[in-house]
């Protein structure tokens, strides 16, 4: 059984690699940070299109009692929501998750520039942890679980209303 072998960071020595190593590793850097900023303009993206989901799930709910005389809408709507609102909370774990990695990756190839301004800044900010900068995920994680609180209690209330 072999073992694989951990991947490197820098995997060719300037002299191995030509003179281009310093500009083609710039170049790289540039785009790796490039894909980590395209991660969060997903990541908004996404809370834009789920928040209005859940907006529109809540406000159908609303009109379902007008618009219908079939109860089990007022369940099938909020068991529909809480999918939603798991399925936003798991995106945004993953969003986090990966922009993690990627911000670790770039840590690691600021060693190799003439300054670490990334992990400058995170040394500043505290890692998250201080009252400096708090990770907008720990408040946007919130908001899914809100939704999720909000349909169970939809979901109660109209099991009731079809039950009673």
């Amino acid at each position: 059984m072999s073992e694989k072998s951990s991947p490197k960071l820098i995997s060719q020595t300037k002299e191995n690699y030509g003179d281009s190593f310093k500009a083609d590793l710039f170049e790289q850097y540039k785009l790796y940070v490039a894909s980590a900023e395209k991660i969060s303009e997903w990541r908004v993206s996404s809370n834009n299109y789920l928040l209005t989901v859940n907006t529109l799930l809540v406000t159908l709910y609303g009109l379902l009692p007008k618009a219908t005389s079939t109860g089990y809408w007022a369940i099938l709507v909020p068991i529909a929501g809480i999918l939603v609102a798991f399925t936003w909370y798991r995106i945004i774990t993953s969003y986090r998750d990966l922009n993690g990695v990627k911000y670790r990756v770039i840590h690691e190839l600021e060693k190799h520039m003439p300054a670490e301004l990334y992990a400058y800044e995170w040394k500043k900010a505290e890692e998250g942890k201080g009252k400096a900068y708090h990770p907008l995920t720990h408040l946007e994680r919130w908001i899914p679980v809100v939704f999720m609180i909000l349909y169970v209690g939809l979901g109660i209330f109209g099991g009731y209303q079809l039950f009673k």
